[in-house]
């Protein structure tokens, strides 16, 4: 380019490079993007989350709101309906009194063959049930026998699980494994591990992430699956020659009341709910200092796209106008309690709207992340009643 074509190219473009304006000592631009976890436009995303597919008052038809509502959940668990037979096979027996505790191995589908835990009471005739659904914790090395007390201690690795499950027990339960409690009563009981605990681990805080990508990587969901897994143990236990079929309960602590509501919602062989201290409103729960904002086991209960649509307490709402107990501690560090109260209140309206405000109850009783003894009475209590269980 030759000298006077430079020139008549500056002058050219002179003008337009005046017209831009001159920075200010104002920053305005995005710097940083990254803020408690969350991109720093969170407020505009939360601000999307309108929840469109939630219940309201203008909602006529209960049963097309809750089908609707059932298939955008599902849709997002990314599986596939499955109907393995069962097959089950019972591989050990041990007798605990009234009751019996058995190892059985079945089909939970058919991806996936487990060993659950199983407590049948020795009276003759059909009786209630109850999926006990474990939580999270971090504590991966144990799984059912955090519901349910492990099997006699006949060796080292026996006698270290017991003991790992018996401190569980100690620090959430006052002592206690919850699915015995319940079999002391009558109901037959079943657990089993989710993927990750137990005998279908080895998993860690870290891995987990790793793992939740993966299930993507191949098409598949770590959460959907374990939604698709619980619903599957309530249909099997639904299935079992000593249950009433109409008296079936789920019941979880922590991610397990996560699992169990949404079990709840998504099962018709599940016929009563009971959560406890797992439940609060998404706008409670993003927000700085909160536990989900940590990733990690956030993965287990992380549905993608789903909070576009429903909001934790709308799909729990699904499980309408089924029995249900929800128990939160007033000083969980998990769950704010105001984001708690709020979330209940919304459920609520959607439990009058079916005409049985009476199957709906929601406390928030003194202490903290935990499910004790007084707790577990009160529950179990509750669901004597709902199934005409007279002690």
């Amino acid at each position: 380019m030759t000298k006077h074509r430079r020139t008549a190219l500056l002058s050219a473009l002179l003008p337009a490079l005046l017209s831009i304006p001159l920075a200010s000592d104002a920053q305005d631009y995005e710097a940083p993007g990254v803020e408690h976890n969350m991109p720093i436009f969170a407020p505009a995303l939360k601000a999307r989350m309108t929840y469109p597919m939630a219940w309201s008052p203008d909602v006529k038809d209960l049963k097309a709101w809750r089908d609707k509502g059932r298939a955008k959940v599902w849709e997002a668990t990314l599986q596939q309906p499955d109907t393995t037979p069962f097959k089950p096979v019972v591989i050990a027996e041990e007798d605990r009194g009234s009751y019996v505790a058995r190892q059985v191995v079945f089909n939970l589908t058919g991806m996936s063959r487990v060993r659950a835990l199983l407590l049948v009471p020795k009276s003759a005739g059909k009786h209630p049930a109850a999926l006990m659904l474990h939580d999270h914790g971090g504590k991966f090395d144990i799984g059912k026998e955090k519901m349910i007390e492990p099997f006699g201690m006949n060796g080292a690795a026996d006698t270290a699980k017991h003991a790992s499950a018996k401190a569980w027990a100690d620090k959430h339960f006052s002592g206690r494994w919850p699915g015995d409690a319940l079999a002391a009563r009558g109901y037959v009981v079943l657990c089993a591990d989710a993927v990750g605990w137990g005998d279908r681990g080895p998993l860690t805080g870290e891995g987990q992430q790793a793992l939740a990508s993966n299930f993507f990587n191949l098409g598949s969901s770590m959460s959907g699956n374990m939604a698709l897994e619980d619903v599957r143990a309530a249909e099997f236990l639904a299935s079992l020659p000593e249950v009433d079929t109409k008296r079936v309960a789920v019941l979880g602590f922590s991610m397990g009341a996560f699992r169990a509501w949404q079990a709840g919602a998504l099962s018709d062989a599940i016929t009563a709910v009971i959560a406890s201290n797992w439940m609060a409103t998404t706008e409670g729960l993003m927000v700085p200092g909160s536990n989900q904002l940590r990733g990690s086991s956030a993965f287990q209960m992380m549905h993608p796209g789903l909070l576009r649509y429903l909001d934790h307490p709308d799909v729990a709402s699904l499980a309408a106008p089924k029995p249900t107990l929800f128990i939160a501690g007033e000083t969980d560090k998990l769950f704010p309690v105001a984001s708690v109260r709020a979330a209940y209140a919304k459920m609520g309206k959607v439990w009058q709207a079916y005409g049985a405000a009476d199957r709906f109850e929601a406390i928030v009783r003194p202490g903290g992340h935990e499910f004790p003894k007084e707790a577990q009475d009160y529950a179990y209590d509750w669901l004597d009643r709902h199934f005409g269980k007279r002690r």
